[in-house]
C-alpha cells in the first residue's frame, strides 16, 4: 500500500484541469435507485446517491468545490433528506456532517498513509478542495445495517489497499475502489506483485455477490462482464508476471496476450511496480 499512497501523491505534482463539469447516470435497481455522479476531475472520481424510499444515502462526496457544488445542487433536486453520508475510500465535501467510514479507516484517514496523501493534495490544490469537518463513525464489518431502507453491508477490501469496504448495497450493487474496465489496469492499481493476489481475490469475492452493478470509487459503473474480464485479465497478468524475468519481457507478452487493449500506454509503469 506504501508504492499506492507515493504514487498517488505523486498526482499532487500535475498541473491539470481539476474543475471539469460532471454528469449523472441514474440505475433503477427496483427497491431503490443509484444515482452515480461522474466528477469529471483529475482524479476520475465518482460520487453516488442511493435513493431508497424514506431518504438518500451519499457516498464519496466530490473532493473539489465546483464537482461539490454540482454534486449537493443535484442531491438537493432529489426533494428527498439525506439520512446518513458514507465516505469509504474517498473523503469529501459532506461539511460537518458525521460520515459514515469503515471500521480502522478513521486512524488511516487521521494519521496513516491517507493522511500523507491528502496532506499532498492540499499542497498543490489548496483551497479548491473542501474537507470534511464532521465526526467520524466507523461501520463494523460483515454487518448488515439500514439506510433509507436499503441494506447495506461493509465487506473487507482488498487487503493491499487502505483499509476501506467493498460495500454491498441492497444486494443490487457492489462498490469497491476501482471500477472494473475492460482495458489495462494502471500503475495506481497494481502497485506490486501482491496487488495481483489481492485483486484476483477482490474480484472473485465481487463476482460471488452476484450483483447487477460493480461500481467504483474511480470510474464509476460496471457491469459482472466488465468485472469478469477484470479477474481473467488479473488472472492472466499474474501467469505472464511470474512467466517473465524482466518487465520489458513482461510488456511484451501482456501486448500480446491483448493486442489493442485499450491502456497500453501504461504497462511499462505496471511492470516498474513489478519488476522493481
Amino acid at each position: 500500500m506504501k508504492k499506492l499512497i507515493l504514487t498517488l501523491a505523486a498526482i499532487c505534482g500535475l498541473s491539470v484541469n481539476i474543475w471539469a463539469k460532471g454528469d449523472v447516470k441514474v440505475t433503477d435497481l427496483g427497491t431503490f435507485k443509484l444515482h452515480t455522479y461522474y466528477s469529471g476531475d483529475v482524479m476520475g472520481d465518482a460520487s453516488y446517491v442511493v435513493e431508497g424510499n424514506t431518504g438518500l444515502v451519499t457516498m464519496e462526496s466530490p473532493l473539489f468545490k465546483d464537482g461539490a457544488a454540482e454534486f449537493d445542487a443535484y442531491v438537493k433536486k432529489l426533494g428527498k433528506p439525506v439520512v446518513a453520508r458514507i465516505a469509504d475510500y474517498h473523503i469529501g465535501a459532506t461539511g460537518n456532517a458525521d460520515i459514515i467510514v469503515a471500521q480502522g479507516m478513521k486512524k488511516e484517514i487521521e494519521q496513516g498513509g491517507y493522511a500523507a496523501m491528502i496532506n499532498g493534495f492540499k499542497k498543490n490544490f489548496g483551497d479548491a478542495m473542501v474537507l470534511p469537518t464532521g465526526k467520524m463513525v466507523e461501520q463494523e464489518f460483515d454487518k448488515d445495517f439500514v439506510l433509507a431502507g436499503v441494506t447495506f453491508r461493509f465487506n473487507h477490501g482488498p487487503a493491499t489497499d487502505f483499509p476501506a469496504a467493498s460495500i454491498l448495497i441492497g444486494g443490487k450493487v457492489y462498490l469497491t475502489h476501482w471500477a472494473a474496465t475492460q482495458a489495462h489496469m494502471n500503475a495506481l492499481q497494481i502497485s506490486s506483485p501482491a496487488v495481483l493476489d489481492a485483486e484476483i481475490a477482490e474480484a472473485k469475492q465481487a463476482l460471488k455477490s452476484k450483483c447487477e452493478v460493480y461500481a467504483g470509487c474511480h470510474g464509476g459503473n460496471a457491469t459482472k462482464a466488465d468485472m469478469k474480464f477484470k479477474l481473467k485479465y488479473l488472472k492472466t497478468l499474474k501467469k505472464l508476471y511470474l512467466r517473465n524475468q524482466t518487465a520489458d519481457a513482461f510488456v511484451a507478452a501482456v501486448k500480446k496476450a491483448y493486442p489493442r487493449l485499450q491502456g497500453e500506454e501504461g504497462l511499462s509503469a505496471v511492470a516498474a511496480n513489478l519488476y522493481k
